[in-house]
């Protein structure tokens, strides 16, 4: 009997919640139909509509026929300029960016292409194409089934960064301004602005050539640092056997070689804007260490980037000029060119050559102690951006070579400095 009452209690039970999960259902699809058409409701239409309803109440409770007609025309005005919205806008949308990479100052050409692909024709619409914190229009005749548009825009470069462009929007509105209905189209593309850079004479930079490489603790029959005399065993290559110590011991000796490391490339960049005197100093610190690192990648150097707090992709020439479009300057409490100096020392302790770039802000005192940071036996280059300069200027702090360029064609030259 208690089972019998428990199951008759427990069907409406079940029985409610399935009505409480439908009605759940039905209210979100109503809810975001309403966002939907929410949306597409400019300002100027709520204000006309709430003008509307008052003329209306006024015309109503006062009496006054004028303010009912009112109403009525702008009722009707409202309501006729939201049938611009129905049709369909199904483009086949396609957006195209003749290089996705450019340098600061080059400008960016591209195509927007649209097509009917549908059976219908599709009325006039605008196109819209957000190209950063900005945006391009475009308005778009009607197009019947299988005609295409094409729209070309070209995209100026002022500034080093990575400019998102798209995704293409296709807006349905009226003459008035009341309605908008906006459908994205495509996805967006990423055009990366690099930073301009030099191209200077001389395999990796001259004086900072390391032939050999730094000892490792690993040996080795065939390498260039020579380590000790061993026995002759089968296998090992005899162009490396040791005549005279064969002919002394009347055993045959070979060599045996430290293994050596290729040179390990370290640039350390500066973005704290407390090192730098203004912004278009750091932008030239940015294309000196681009530059540099170019020149080190090309002779095939392994080429590590590290700036305050992380450090950039470098592994080719396009991914150091990618990683530098995307650098912003970072806040003083993170930390100066001394800081990251001793980062260095910490996570590339065999970096063989060290470039520390940073800005004029920086005193004598704090890039002394970030050269004394480096790792022991390092070659030590600091180049600091200072656009006052007129002319390249060279200054040695302890073991370091330390000079001061004004402007990125002033780099070869600062080079030769060094280098004489």
């Amino acid at each position: 009997m208690t089972g019998e009452v428990l199951l008759a209690q427990a069907a409406p039970t079940d029985r409610d919640a399935g009505w409480r999960d439908i009605a759940a259902v039905i209210g979100a699809r109503v809810l975001a139909r309403l966002r939907m058409i929410a949306a597409a409701v400019r300002p100027l239409a709520w204000v006309l509509m709430a003008v509307t309803i008052g003329f209306w109440i006024l015309g109503q409770v006062a009496g006054w026929a004028e303010f009912t007609v009112a109403a009525v025309v702008i009722a009707l005005t409202v309501a006729l300029c939201a049938l611009f919205l129905i049709g369909r806008t199904a483009y086949d949308v396609s957006l195209d960016l003749a290089r996705t990479r450019v340098v600061v100052g080059e400008r960016a050409v591209g195509a927007l292409k649209l097509a009917n692909r549908g059976s219908r024709a599709i009325l006039p619409s605008r196109v819209v194409l957000p190209v950063g914190s900005g945006r391009g229009e475009f308005g778009i005749q009607r197009l019947a089934p299988g005609e295409e548009a094409e729209e070309l825009f070209a995209i100026p470069t002022q500034k080093r960064g990575v400019v998102k462009v798209g995704p293409v929007s296709v807006v349905r509105g009226d003459p008035l301004g009341l309605f908008e209905r906006a459908h994205r189209r495509d996805d967006p593309v990423d055009l990366y602005v690099h930073p301009r850079t030099v191209l200077f004479d001389g395999q990796s930079l001259g004086f900072l050539r390391d032939l050999e490489g730094l000892p490792a603790a690993d040996l080795s029959r065939d390498d260039v640092s020579f380590h000790a005399l061993l026995e002759y065993q089968p296998g090992d290559d005899l162009r490396h056997v040791h005549w005279k110590s064969t002919a002394r011991t009347g055993t045959m000796m070979v060599r045996q070689y430290e293994e050596t490391r290729r040179s390990h490339f370290v640039i350390g960049l500066s973005t704290s804007s407390g090192d730098y005197a203004d912004g278009e100093d750091f932008e030239l610190a940015i294309s000196a260490a681009g530059s540099i690192g170019l020149r080190a990648i090309r002779d095939s150097q392994r080429v590590d980037v590290r700036v305050q707090g992380r450090e950039l992709a470098a592994g080719t020439g396009k991914q150091l000029l990618d990683s530098l479009s995307a650098l912003e300057a970072s806040r003083p409490r993170d930390g100066g060119i001394d800081q990251l100096a001793g980062v260095l020392s910490r996570t590339l302790p065999l970096a063989s050559v060290v470039v520390l770039v940073c800005g004029s802000k920086v005193k004598a005192d704090d890039l002394r102690l970030a050269c004394s940071r480096l790792p022991f036996g390092a070659r030590v280059l600091a180049v600091v951006a200072d656009r006052t300069a007129t002319a390249p200027a060279l200054r040695r702090i302890g073991d370091a070579a330390v000079v001061t360029v004004g402007a990125l064609e002033q780099i070869p030259l600062a080079l030769q400095k060094v280098l004489s």
